[in-house]
């Protein structure tokens, strides 16, 4: 062997368990931040680098006594980075060289190597090495079948010693030293008697094993194969004279398939993933998506589920302890409770609760929860717009997961929890799927007992689950969605229903968050009445809670700064602790007026007055329509004059007046959108009152959809809307006669303080609302808006019938 008198200065990349032989491409994995700097410098200066082995493989930062002086210079052949910031770098390995000095340890460490060149001189007895080395290797190759056999093939047709004890020295599973040691022999001859030595201990090594193996097949019988690979390990223990081997990872993995208990089938390809996942090169990009797999499985609940409470004045109690009011939905929940105690079926509702923000809907779940003593799991799909988030990744891409039903069900342990799905109206659908349709197997009582989510793969049943689903509106929700479910309304409150919430719940829940006592504050009742009509306009108490939360810090603020004296909150306070009111209460007007009707609308945040006005001017017949008015509620119109023209004559309307005015109707407000039919009747007394010059009662508001003939049609929302009227002071409302079930709805006190007509025909709404023609004639007044404009849209159909046009909100 001699060496070049040539130096070279080359940065050095320090390998882990592994040795690189000369002519042997080996693909590396680089994630250390000096090797990386060492490859980019090679990388600039002719793809050089020199590899060393480390001496202990636990060491992240090597130094000069952490390295084997000799090494292999290296020619990056391909340099690809992966998306974790590591490297993956092909690197062929040219000749023998050895450390000379450090040159440089950071930004990378950098050394000075001579290169070693091989003078091998033919004689006898390197033949005879040579033979005896390719001899052993084919024995070796024979008994250890990971070895490729096209190695043997290779190392047969290399007539280089050097070159051929290299080769082999690589393809042999022997530990880093003794390679490290064969790399380190420079005289040939020697080389190739260590190379012998090793091939011999390894071919004993071999033996044996193969002879343990044996021993092992001839203790187990045919019902005992399964069991093959712990009875080899065991008599392996024993013939090293060791303890007994514990169960492997992949051991207790099969265990918890097999405890799992599925069909036959699908346990025996569980299993065979197992095996897989064993067989898998440690490299391979598969082994995680198939651990998370494995581990997906046996972590699900195939079997668990949780024992319903049974007492039903328990679960009412619970129930009325969190909220108060909504009793169909309290009704609906024992009812299922009691058809569960008589036929024992675990089979699950599906309801859908619909209503306005802030009215409870996702706190309602969870009190349910509680009351049937089951596991909570919320999923919130808002803006969801991936078909996958619901039945997930298939395994074939990258990074792929469960579906958020699956997920959830892991996290909650059981097989029937309450599963709430939030905001079920305001997914979305684009390229990726509509996860609407994906809803559809799992909302469905007959399919969801055999749900297939993309990444399980296995069927997993749905059916004892309890889901609950909630919305704002349901026009976003697509029918046959909504077709599987059980819709529940949840209205607005009235303000009363809102006094005792405040009452009963808020406000102690806002003490205790604030750490506050009754000793330090009180708020009165006018002042909580005061915060619902002048401080917020909503239909549940979300704005009322932030209000009471709003008062609490500053009496906490006092408290803190040693204010020791109870502070009782009166309406005259509130504008120091939450400032000027921000709305201001709805008022009607108090005299009968000419072209002036009392309509009412729903919104999603309540009911509202909706002011109808209706002017004639000169003109040649035109009808004017401002306000924002939607399609459905322009029609109406027109169907409205179109009735007055058809019964001028008996409405005391000049017949030809279609030829001499024009007809202007305004809704206030014009900012904001309005929609629906239920404006109709209000409309046509409108333009009669003013075609005609009789006023229109003002203690009267009306609801109905009109027909040409004049027929009052029913509509929806009436229990928002009678609300409204109650609120303003109005007590005559006249509504459609077969809306008189719908009465029931309302709260008993209202329904005691509103006087109710029902009507069929307009003759009837004429009757009851238009006053005679008076000789003083009063004109609408010009009416100031409010100086905050709530965001709805008037006259737009109940929750529960589906509208032509929506409104923009």
């Amino acid at each position: 062997m001699t060496g070049v008198p040539a130096t070279l200065q080359l940065p050095l990349l320090p390998l882990k368990n592994v040795v690189l032989f000369p002519h042997m491409i080996v693909p590396l994995y680089v994630g250390r931040e000096r090797s990386i700097n060492a490859l980019e410098d090679a990388m600039t200066k002719g793809k050089q680098v020199f590899l060393c082995t480390q001496r202990r493989a636990d060491c992240e930062d090597p130094k000069e006594a952490d390295l084997y002086r000799v090494g292999v210079l290296g020619e990056v052949v391909q340099l690809l980075k992966l998306p974790d910031s590591t490297i993956k770098v092909l690197i062929e390995g040219s000749s023998r060289a050895v450390i000379e000095r450090f040159v440089q340890d950071e930004p990378h460490l950098r050394v000075e190597v001579s290169p070693l060149e091989e003078d091998v001189l033919a004689s006898p007895e390197l033949e005879a090495l040579m033979r005896g080395v390719v001899d052993l290797f084919d024995r070796y190759v024979e008994l250890d079948k990971k070895v490729p056999p096209e190695v043997n093939l290779t190392v047969r047709g290399v007539e280089d010693a050097g070159r051929m004890a290299d080769i082999v020295a690589s393809n042999l599973a022997i530990g880093v030293t003794d390679k490290q040691d064969v790399l380190e022999t420079f005289q040939m001859n020697a080389r190739l008697e260590k190379l012998s030595s090793v091939l011999q201990r390894e071919i004993e090594i071999l033996d044996m094993d193969r002879s343990i193996r044996q021993r092992v097949r001839q203790q187990i019988d045919r019902r005992q194969k399964e069991f093959y690979l712990k009875e080899q390990m065991r008599v392996i223990q024993e013939e090293l004279g060791g303890e007994e081997a514990h169960l492997s990872e992949l051991d207790e993995l099969r265990e918890k398939v097999r405890g799992l208990e599925l069909d036959a089938a699908v346990e025996e390809r569980l299993l065979k993933d197992v095996d897989r996942l064993e067989r898998m090169p440690p490299g391979s990009p598969e082994i995680s998506v198939l651990h998370n797999y494995l581990d997906l499985v046996v972590s699900l609940p195939w079997h668990e589920s949780s024992e319903d409470i049974t007492d039903l004045r328990a679960a009412e109690k619970v129930l009325d302890e969190d909220h108060h009011g909504l009793r169909k939905i309290k009704e609906r929940i024992l009812e299922f409770l009691a058809v569960r105690q008589l036929t024992k079926s675990p089979k699950g509702p599906i309801l859908c609760f619909i209503g306005p923000p802030g009215v409870g809907k996702t706190s309602l779940g969870r009190s349910i929860a509680r009351a049937l003593g089951r596991k909570f799991v919320r999923v919130s799909l808002g803006g969801l717009g991936d078909e996958a988030e619901i039945r997930g990744h298939r395994r074939t891409y990258v990074g792929s997961m469960p579906g958020r039903i699956i997920k959830g069900l892991r996290e909650a342990g059981t097989r029937n929890p309450v599963f709430l799905l939030d905001e079920i109206d305001k997914m979305s659908s684009d390229f990726r799927g509509d996860p609407a349709s994906a809803m559809l197997e799992v909302l469905d009582p007959e399919q969801n007992k055999h749900f297939s989510d993309h990444f399980l793969e296995i069927p997993f049943d749905l059916s004892e689950v309890l889901f609950i689903t909630t919305a704002n509106v349901f026009y976003s929700i697509p029918r046959p969605l909504l077709d599987r479910m059980e819709v529940i309304n949840l209205p607005g409150y009235t303000a009363e229903e809102k006094m005792v919430i405040a009452r009963e719940f808020l406000v102690p829940k806002q003490l205790r968050d604030h750490g506050l006592t009754s000793n330090h504050i009180e708020i009165t009742k006018p002042a909580l009445a005061t915060m619902i009509s002048r401080y917020t306009s909503e239909a549940g108490v979300r704005n009322l809670e932030r209000s009471i939360a709003s008062v609490c810090r500053k009496v906490a603020r006092e408290v803190v700064k040693g204010k020791t004296r109870k502070m009782t909150v009166a309406p005259n306070r509130l504008d120091d602790l939450l400032g000027p009111p921000r709305y201001k209460p709805e008022e009607g007007h108090t005299e009968p007026l000419i072209g002036v009707a009392n309509g009412l609308a729903w919104t999603e945040v309540g009911g509202v007055l909706l002011t109808i006005e209706v002017i004639t001017m000169p003109g040649k017949g035109n009808l004017n329509l401002t306000g924002q008015m939607g399609d459905v509620m322009q029609e109406s119109a027109r169907a409205a004059l179109s009735y007055a023209r058809s019964n001028a004559e008996a409405l005391g309307i000049p017949v030809d007046f279609r030829d001499k005015l024009d007809l202007h109707i305004h809704i206030p407000k014009g900012a904001i959108p309005k929609d629906g039919p239920s404006a109709g009747i209000s409309m046509a007394l409108a333009i009669i009152s003013a075609l005609a010059q009789r006023p229109i009662r003002s203690d009267v508001a009306l609801t109905g959809e009109i027909t040409l003939r004049g027929r009052v049609l029913p509509i929806g929302g009436l229990k928002e809307k009678v609300l409204a009227a109650h609120r303003i002071g109005i007590h005559t409302v006249l509504i459609p006669e077969d809306n008189q079930p719908d009465v029931a709805d309302i709260p008993a006190d209202i329904r005691k303080r509103i006087t109710f007509k029902f009507v069929k025909t307009m003759d009837e709404v004429i009757a009851l609302a238009l006053l005679p023609r008076s000789d003083t004639i009063l004109l609408p007044a010009i009416i100031e808006p409010a100086p905050v404009e709530e965001v709805a849209a008037a006259n737009a159909e109940d929750p529960g019938q589906q509208p032509a046009s929506q409104p923009s909100l």
